[in-house]
């Protein structure tokens, strides 16, 4: 295996993103490697729309705020002794952001969330992990998400 000196977790909405994290927080442990939390806002819907008002530019800026708020919340939950975590939060094409990041950081390795896509999920996340692992220079660890417990006990 490759030397992994730099990690990049891909927070897509961080209510989901606890086990991505926790999994890049084990393996920078392990590898000694720096470890960098991505988070972007996708903001390719507002094009063509020429309305800078007040009250969207209050909207996104609590947006950043709720977002930050829980990345400190999933990230201080992870900690581990040695292990420093970078916070990027970004705003634009999703796709574009992360590649940019990879490239600037110079990652070895991608840990990213699949999912089950749902029509909400789909309409959200939209195709970009399918767009980002055709397109990554890296090596990727895709993390499967927990299963759904059912209620007499069994998984």
């Amino acid at each position: 295996m490759e030397d992994i000196r730099r990690i990049l977790a891909v927070s897509w909405m961080t209510q989901y993103c606890q086990r991505t994290i926790h999994y890049a927080v084990s393996l920078a442990a392990k590898y000694g490697a720096e470890l960098s939390v991505i988070h972007v806002i996708d903001t390719l819907w507002l094009q063509g729309w020429n309305l800078p008002t007040m009250s969207q530019e209050e909207a996104r800026g609590k947006e950043m705020e709720r977002i930050q708020a829980e990345l400190d919340n999933i990230i201080g939950s992870e900690t581990k002794e040695g292990v420093k975590i970078k916070k990027i939060i970004k705003e634009g094409d999703p796709i574009e952001e992360i590649m940019k990041v990879i490239e600037e950081e110079k990652i070895d390795l991608v840990i990213m969330r699949t999912h089950e896509e749902g029509r909400i999920e789909r309409l959200l996340v939209g195709g970009s992990n399918d767009a980002l692992i055709r397109k990554m220079p890296c090596s990727i660890l895709l993390v499967k998400k927990e299963p759904d417990t059912v209620s007499n006990g069994t998984t």
